[in-house]
């Protein structure tokens, strides 16, 4: 792995879409900027929220265009993690702290031909991934304690992704880097000089006055002008 900056992925999150009409979300997301769609999984053990699981997600894998990123904030997923990638997950992301056989966990999600991801909450150190980084895919950093969408996004998660960055190039990783949590037109500049790769919007891209197209659209090219701008930067150097 090198140093240099990917473009940035986006990744609209189901948690705050209209629930009553995923299909057509689903459908209009189709030919948006959306590079992936994010699909959170919550079991109201692991975090107090129970979110939506297999029925559903088969029913929007069926109008999806993009891959489908899923995010299993349950405990014990090595249970459930065949029945998600037949459900139509692209990429499968675990919690550290829901798998004390993480490397285990990790090996099947490869195994079963899915993206393997590992995601932090706010309050664990990126360091605990030293020894298992080089395995992983994806590493999901939540910028906001999960469990709950509209939370106010944790200025601290800037600091964790460079550390992060540090880490996967220090252990030879490719992972992406991958952020959840209040992110929006005013930090996803500096995430994505600090190390992010993908970016997961919910309340941002939903609820926008404009709707999710657009918004999304509208991330895009900031972003974009952002790295013309350092590009620029770069060569008066």
């Amino acid at each position: 792995m090198n140093g240099t900056r990917r473009t940035p992925l986006l990744a609209p999150s189901f948690l705050a879409a209209d629930l009553a009409n995923l299909q057509a979300e689903t459908e209009r997301l189709a030919t948006s900027a959306a590079d992936w769609l994010h699909f959170d999984v919550m079991d109201g053990r692991f975090v107090p929220n129970i979110s939506f699981g297999l029925p559903v997600l088969q029913a929007v894998a069926r109008y999806a265009k993009q891959p489908i990123d899923v995010h299993l904030m349950i405990e014990e997923p090595q249970h459930y993690l065949a029945a998600f990638r037949d459900a139509g997950a692209s990429s499968i992301t675990v919690h550290y702290e829901a798998c004390p056989h993480l490397h285990r966990v990790v090996q099947q999600i490869k195994q079963l031909g899915c993206r393997a991801g590992v995601a932090l909450n706010p309050a664990t150190p990126v360091a605990l991934l030293e020894d298992i980084a080089a395995d992983l895919d994806v590493v999901l950093v939540m910028s906001v304690n999960p469990g709950f969408g509209g939370q106010a996004f944790i200025p601290n998660t800037l600091k964790k992704v460079a550390m992060l960055k540090e880490l996967l190039l220090n252990t030879g990783s490719d992972a992406l880097i991958e952020v959840d949590g209040g992110v929006n037109m005013d930090n996803a500049g500096p995430l994505v000089e600090a190390g992010a790769d993908v970016l997961v919007a919910g309340n941002f891209v939903f609820s926008a006055p404009e709707g999710p197209v657009a918004t999304l659209a509208r991330l895009r090219d900031h972003l974009a002008g952002l790295e013309m701008d350092a590009m620029a930067a770069g060569r008066r150097q």
